[in-house]
């Protein structure tokens, strides 16, 4: 298995990036895959998550409005696109599977769902 992120780097506040995660050697469109995220003497924190098919998302609040995931199962690949990036939007952000394809409300953020993770790719908000 493998999940690949990619698309990070350093961007002034306001800015946009737009991430990527390529998954490789299970049935992609079987699963959700959910973005985290981890700054320096942080917790690993959920950003969203999108299922498969991408009919249910979820989002932090604070990305809301801000942040939009989506899924093309065709290329295996899932894509988190950040617009009005902030400083505090700084970390290193990491994308997994999640143990199924349909996540819930109350459990789609904790890190104990997902059971595949890819490594990071850093993005950092500054001036």
């Amino acid at each position: 298995f493998q999940l690949q992120a990619s698309g990070g780097g350093w961007v002034q506040p306001g800015g946009s990036l737009r991430l990527s995660c390529a998954a490789s050697g299970f049935s992609f469109e079987r699963y959700a895959i959910g973005w985290f995220r981890q700054a320096p003497g942080k917790r690993r924190e959920g950003v969203s998550c999108i299922s498969s098919p991408g009919g249910r998302i979820f989002y932090a609040n604070s990305v809301k409005g801000r942040f939009t995931v989506s899924r093309e199962n065709a290329q295996d690949t899932v894509y988190l696109q950040m617009n009005s990036l902030k400083p505090e939007d700084t970390a290193v952000y990491y994308c997994a599977r999640f143990s199924g394809s349909w996540p819930i409300a109350g459990t789609w953020a904790a890190p104990s769902q997902f059971d595949f993770w890819g490594q990071g790719t850093q993005v950092t908000v500054s001036s």
